[in-house]
């Protein structure tokens, strides 16, 4: 089918289905059980990013269970440092850690030589799920923002305060300044050869977009995402790119009139109502049921979803989570949210 056919694309270029198209952050992960097994054949997470068969598999897993109408490259946002050579270890039980960059002289250890070839394995794997999923499904090709990936680089994890990010972006914006360009460039080319895989469109994950102020968030959000969306628009019009500035709050507004991207995730804070009225009307929107409402499940889960369906169902619009799946949320309540998405339109307003 060809992409301009699909639901999830026909959304994301604006139309208003009758039934929005769905998928889920984080929709292959550590709550489905045949993950876990393929996870523990692969050995380590990176390693699993890295091994085209295993991260196709994980690819492919939910969209078996509960026929998604988009599927998401399983990889990582911190392949694109690891690709530039810094130092990175998956550690169970505490999350990435990288060797951090606390000052422009940190930059020297970083190189762009090698960087498509260590990224090879996730072009295939790309070049792979174009052809093995279903035809109506799309493929989503993925980065982090160059704000979160560098909140990454320079603290050496996550973080709570993002002190040593701030203190070097607030000290030293001449030097910050270099490390966003070089990621700008790299995250640009890194979406690029995604596309030409074959991903039919990219999302952008601002994690960590929330923690800044306005100006700085105008500084080191909005403008190196304007200028990866601009790259991108020149080398392959038409591909949709999708922004998620995770805790944006008041800027989602500012964020989506100057960004240039296609399409607006939200978070699981922003009033769906609000939504409708401010943001819907520039651009399609995406979300955003809180995950632990899946984890509760129930009626309780039932009645979120279709406030959201009933709020931004008469806009361009693609049902997903306010941010992923999470670990304990059990498989059979992504299967009764899967069977009310896919049952809105027999629903009416119900």
């Amino acid at each position: 089918m060809e992409s301009s056919q699909k639901l999830f694309i026909r959304a994301l270029n604006g139309e208003t289905l009758a039934r929005p198209p769905f998928w889920l952050m984080r929709q292959a992960g550590r709550y489905l059980p045949e993950y876990r097994a393929t996870r523990a054949q692969a050995g380590s997470f990176l390693d699993l990013c890295f091994a085209p068969e295993l991260a196709v598999e994980v690819t492919l897993q939910p969209l078996r269970r509960y026929g998604m109408d988009a599927a998401i490259l399983f990889s990582d946002i911190l392949v694109v440092p690891h690709a530039l050579g810094q130092k990175l270890d998956y550690v169970e039980g505490e999350g990435p850690q990288l060797d951090p960059i606390r000052e422009a002289a940190g930059l020297n250890r970083l190189s762009t030589d090698a960087f498509h070839e260590r990224l090879a394995p996730v072009y295939e794997t790309v070049r792979r799920l174009s052809t093995a999923i279903p035809d109506t499904t799309a493929l989503i090709g993925f980065a982090g923002s160059p704000w979160t990936v560098a909140c990454y680089m320079v603290e050496g994890g996550g973080s709570k305060e993002y002190a040593h990010v701030k203190r070097f972006a607030y000290g030293d914006p001449q030097g910050f300044q270099a490390l966003i360009d070089l990621l700008v460039r790299t995250t640009a080319d890194y979406l690029s050869a995604q596309i030409h895989a074959g991903a039919e469109a990219v999302q952008v994950f601002d994690s960590w977009a929330g923690v800044l102020p306005a100006p700085e968030f105008r500084k080191w959000v909005i403008e190196p995402t304007r200028r990866l969306v601009e790259l991108l628009n020149a080398q392959h019009p038409g591909v949709p790119v999708i922004g998620f500035p995770r805790g944006a709050g008041a800027m989602y507004r500012e964020y989506a009139e100057t960004t240039g991207v296609t399409a607006l995730g939200l978070d699981t804070t922003v009033p769906p109502e609000w939504a409708a009225s401010e943001l819907q009307t520039k651009l399609p929107v995406q979300g955003n049921l809180d995950p632990i409402m899946v984890v509760a499940g129930g009626d309780a889960m039932r009645e979120a979803a279709a406030g959201i369906l009933r709020s931004l169902s008469g806009g361009p619009f693609v049902f997903n989570l306010g941010h992923g799946v999470v670990q304990t949320t059990p498989p059979e309540h992504v299967g009764q949210l899967a069977a009310l998405v896919k049952s809105w339109p027999d629903l009416g307003q119900g």
